[in-house]
């Protein structure tokens, strides 16, 4: 019973060290800009939770952070959700599909922050 507690943590050691079973990801910046996409409700029930200021807020932190990752420009894009999921998802998957948005933010409604999951 000991030996096959060794041999199991011996193999869980090894695949963590050569990487059997672990996804590597990584980050990928199309078009050499950084699009970052607010997706929120800017002018029903919840545009004062995130709204415009969400997007005003996120071009406030490029600013601070200097405008640019690793070299690559950001820029910030938006849109209205209308606290509807299926609006939500169809900007969302636009924006991912064509738009080349790398991340989107704001999602202050659920059924929206679902849909786009």
């Amino acid at each position: 019973m000991r030996l096959r507690r060794v041999f199991i943590s011996a193999l869980a050691a090894v695949s963590v060290v050569v990487g059997f079973g672990v996804p590597v990801v990584r980050a990928q910046i199309s078009d050499d800009v950084v699009k970052i996409g607010v997706l929120n409700d800017q002018s029903g029930l919840y545009a004062d939770l995130g709204g415009p200021g969400s997007v005003v807020a996120a071009r406030m932190a490029v600013e601070d952070a200097g405008g640019a990752v690793l070299g690559k420009p950001v820029e910030i894009v938006f849109a209205d959700h209308q606290n509807k999921s299926d609006i939500g998802a169809a900007i969302a998957r636009e924006w991912f599909e064509v738009g080349k948005v790398d991340m989107a933010i704001g999602f202050d409604h659920s059924a929206v922050a679902l849909a786009v999951e």
